[in-house]
């Protein structure tokens, strides 16, 4: 069964770099899948964070990680630096998807791609809301 490619380094539209350290390689040499996620969420908040949506003391609405998932196309290892792209999959009425691509400095083709899915609750009743105008003006701009 052929895999669809992962996205090329274009497809996203911003980027957290990520210094690798030696704890991430496993006893196989290279990046544990589970540091991925590490990656995945530091990006994901650091977007959030720099375009003034989360307020990780205070916030509401807050997101809650429902689902993700991983694809890897070639081994990463310490020391190499690393990027992780964002862009927006798809944003629904108080969800929002994104993928992100892990990319080694330079390279345009991903060593790995992901996708991402929060759901917005309030912070108290931890149920579902809508998603603010404002939030998704601002999510649109990773479309």
């Amino acid at each position: 069964m052929a895999r669809d490619a992962l996205r090329a380094r274009d497809a996203y539209r911003w980027w957290q770099p990520i210094v690798t350290r030696w704890s991430d390689n496993d006893a196989y040499g290279h990046v544990n899948n589970a540091v991925y996620y590490h990656w995945f969420d530091t990006a994901v908040n650091g977007w959030l964070i720099e375009a003034g949506l989360l307020d990780v003391a205070a916030g509401d609405p807050i997101g809650l990680v429902v689902e993700t998932s991983c694809r890897y196309a070639r081994s990463v290892t310490y020391p190499e630096p690393v990027e992780i792209g964002l862009a927006l999959e798809r944003l629904g009425g108080s969800s929002v998807t994104y993928y992100l691509g892990v990319f080694t400095a330079g390279d345009d083709q991903a060593a790995a791609e992901a996708q991402f899915t929060h759901v917005y609750v309030g912070r108290d009743s931890r149920r579902p809301v809508p998603l603010p105008a404002a939030w998704r003006e601002r999510l649109m701009t990773l479309g």
